[in-house]
Parts: structure tokens; C-alpha cells; sequence
């Protein structure tokens, strides 16, 4: 198995911590895989088998662990050791778990860590009984520098190559290995998605339209990158023969963020320093998923190079925004900590007219925080006016410095 260091040096800082460790993440994005990697981490530290509990909710070998009182029951009938590390997978599966969780928690004798595939795992009820007591750990699909370790040796040679693949089949970690062609990496991310969309958001909320929420998964994935409301999404719809009112695209909406489907990005005043309630964006999981949903069609190619962008600063730890500053718009606002990047992304910037559209509203930005724009050019010029000139390859690649 490959090392996903990003996930595991997360997880080595928080080992044996008095936190639970919670790994969120859509399906497949490899938050198992990272517990395997993190086992074997454990193992080289001296760590026995005896003293590590792995649970998979989706295995049938758990198929009668219902509710959190068999969950405490099973465990505490497995501890061997005097300190035990609880691994647990698509939790959610269990009713109640987080009762269990909280008295294991308080007995202080275990590491918890456990996944799940949709954030009502982390509803109200849940930050209540744990307040404080847990970090969550996003995990994504890879980032164009994990795809290109997971790719084939002798595919890791032709960046450029292995990048335009990267953008049409995206980077759930089995894609690298897979034949690259449409063919048969449709099929795989269409069993993934039709996995995704049943068990994470139809039959979690029992969803009574399901054509309908596909309907909307289709629009948001043709929409990538575009200010989106549930009202233009209902008018849609409704002009398509799909009658639907905006509360209940806004209900969808929710549901296929929650199970990390879509990521919303809030629009921010910059001048007035203030998040604004329209007109937000939707970014997708995946580039792969959504190839896959339309059908692999010629996109928009700026908007798909946005949507990377948007993935790899979440990766970054960043929180990421849609920047308005007067009637101008800049692509991403990013911040944490005492840190903010303003990002413009545009797949080229050669022709001058271009070049000063995509350069205006970062000019525009009042204060003196960093400004980056982002294309697919190769040139030597590395500045324009203290604004930074990168190519989108070298940031993916590059170690952060952003």
C-alpha cells in the first residue's frame, strides 16, 4: 500500500491524545485504507495485534452489532490489553454509537478512531454529547501529487500526460491502476457513484424522489464552479417537466453535502468583510464522478482546473471562499489560522485582454495579503505587480508554500 503521508502525519500527531478522532470523507476516498496504513504504522511502533480492535459496520462479520449497548458489549468482551486502539469503520451504521463511544471515551483506556461517510455523524446530538472531545480528519480523493505516486512507474514520467488524465478520471485512489479509458473507468465510478447516492443520501434520508435528487446531481456537476441558488435549480427543473419547490433542492442540497457528494463555497465580501447568503458555489467531490455523470462531454476547462484548486486548498487545511470585492469576483478566498492566499484561476492568461480580466479583481483587493493567479501557461514571467504568476501543475506538485 501506498503511504497517503498528508492523512498519517495527521494521525501520528493525535496518537494516544485525549481525542477521538473522527475520519469523514465520501466513499472510497480511502478512509479504511488510511486506518490499514495507520495499523501498520502502530505495529512498527511495537504495537500488538492483541491491542487493536478493527470494526468494519459494513462487513457482515458485524452484520448483529445494531445499537451502542452490543457496540460496548463486543468491545469490551475484545479488550485484551490495558490500552487498546479502537478502529472503527462507517460507524454510522450502528444506532446510537456515539454512547458507546463517549463511555469508552471516559474510561480512558483506548485510542479511538473512527470513519464515516456522512456528516449527520456529526450532528448536534453528537457535538453535544462530545463536545470537545473529538477532531475530525477530512479525507479526499487523491491530490494530483498522491495520483502521481499511485500511478504505474513507468506512467509517472510524462506530467502533462498523467495530468489530463488526472482531470478526466479523477482520483479515487483505484483509478491510477486502472485502464485509462473511458470505458472502464466509467463503469467503476458509476458503481461508486449509484453506491454513494443510495446508502449516503437516499437511504439515510429517505428520499421519496429519488429521479429528482439525480436531477439536481446532474445540474450541480454541469455547473461546477457557477453561482447556483435553489430557486434557478427548482426553475430548472421545473421548466424540464421536473415540478420541485426551492426548499426541497435546498433539502437535497444538504443532503449531498453532507455526504461530502458537493462541497458549498459561501460567497465573501472582502471590502465589507462579511459572508454573503446567495449565490454560492458547488464544487464536486471529483473530477472522475462528474466526467462520469455527463458522460465524459467536453467541459468547460477552466471551471474543471477551479474545482481541482478548490479540492487541494480544503487538502491544505484552508477555508475557502468565493471573494467579492465591489462588482468584481476573485476565485477563492483561502485562510486558517493568521494566514490568507487570494487565488485567481484561469487555464490561460497568454492573450492580454484575458490576462487583464483575470488580474483586475485581484488588483482591486484593498488589503496586502498574498494574491496568486493560477494558470496552465508555461512562461518565464513569475510576477505581475507583486501578484504571483504559478503554474497549476507546479502548485499541485509543489510542497506548500501557499
Amino acid at each position: 500500500m501506498i503511504k497517503r503521508e498528508l492523512y498519517l502525519e495527521k494521525l501520528k500527531k493525535l496518537q494516544r491524545t485525549p481525542l477521538i478522532k473522527v475520519i469523514t470523507g465520501m466513499r472510497r476516498a480511502g478512509k479504511s485504507t488510511l486506518l490499514d496504513l495507520f495499523a501498520l504504522e502502530l505495529k512498527e511502533q511495537g504495537v500488538t495485534d492483541e491491542q487493536i480492535i478493527r470494526m468494519n459496520f459494513e462487513s457482515m462479520a458485524f452484520d448483529d452489532i445494531n445499537d451502542y449497548r452490543q457496540l460496548y458489549t463486543y468491545i469490551k468482551e475484545h479488550q485484551k490489553a490495558d490500552y487498546t486502539y479502537l478502529f472503527l469503520d462507517e460507524i454510522q451504521q450502528v444506532e446510537s454509537w456515539e454512547k458507546a463511544i463517549n463511555s469508552l471515551f471516559a474510561e480512558g483506556n483506548c485510542d479511538i478512531y473512527i470513519t464515516g461517510s456522512n456528516a449527520n455523524m456529526l450532528s448536534s446530538d453528537l457535538s453535544t454529547l462530545l463536545a470537545g472531545r473529538y477532531v475530525e480528519i477530512q479525507v479526499f480523493p487523491l491530490s494530483f501529487k498522491e495520483y502521481m505516486l499511485f500511478l504505474p512507474p513507468k506512467k509517472r514520467g510524462n506530467k502533462a500526460e498523467a495530468f489530463e488524465s488526472y482531470l478526466t478520471y479523477g482520483g479515487l485512489p483505484l483509478v491510477p491502476n486502472l485502464p485509462q479509458e473511458s470505458n472502464t473507468v466509467e463503469m467503476f465510478l458509476t458503481g461508486i457513484y449509484n453506491t454513494v447516492l443510495m446508502k449516503d443520501v437516499v437511504q439515510r434520508n429517505a428520499v421519496r424522489d429519488p429521479a429528482i435528487l439525480e436531477n439536481i446531481v446532474r445540474f450541480l456537476a454541469d455547473n461546477v464552479g457557477n453561482p447556483v441558488a435553489a430557486t434557478k435549480i427548482a426553475g430548472f427543473l421545473t421548466s424540464h417537466g421536473r415540478k420541485v419547490t426551492a426548499t426541497t433542492v435546498d433539502n437535497y442540497l444538504q443532503m449531498l453535502t453532507k455526504a461530502y457528494v458537493f462541497y458549498k463555497a459561501q460567497r465573501y465580501d472582502i471590502k465589507g468583510k462579511l459572508y454573503l447568503k446567495t449565490q454560492e458555489k458547488y464544487y464536486i467531490v471529483d473530477n472522475g464522478l462528474r466526467n462520469a455523470l455527463l458522460d465524459f462531454k467536453q467541459a468547460d476547462y477552466g471551471r474543471v482546473l477551479e474545482n481541482i484548486v478548490y479540492l487541494e486548498l480544503l487538502r491544505r487545511g484552508y477555508h475557502v471562499s468565493v471573494g467579492k470585492v465591489g462588482t468584481l469576483e476573485v476565485d477563492f478566498v483561502a485562510s486558517k489560522a493568521e494566514r490568507k492566499v487570494y487565488f485567481q484561476v484561469s487555464a490561460s492568461v497568454l492573450d492580454d485582454t484575458t490576462r487583464e480580466r483575470e488580474l483586475k479583481p485581484l488588483r482591486a483587493i484593498p488589503d496586502a495579503y498574498e494574491k496568486v493567479l493560477l494558470t496552465m501557461d508555461k512562461i518565464y514571467i513569475k510576477d505581475y505587480e507583486g501578484i504571483k504568476n504559478v503554474n497549476i501543475i507546479d502548485f499541485l506538485l509543489e510542497s506548500e508554500c501557499y
